[in-house]
């Protein structure tokens, strides 16, 4: 039987797989983020 999916249409195995791979790349843009931003404040502190 196939299984039975969500309303986003994707098994929970899918879902499990995207997650994990949202959450490395969120993880990733929020440290270039930061790092940008710790680079502005060393170039050109408000102090």
């Amino acid at each position: 039987m196939a299984e039975a999916k969500s309303l986003s249409g994707l098994t929970e195995q899918q879902a499990k797989e995207f997650h994990e791979q949202f959450k490395t790349t969120y993880t990733a843009f929020v440290g270039l983020a930061a790092l940008a931003h710790l680079l502005v404040i060393a170039a050109n502190p408000w102090w």
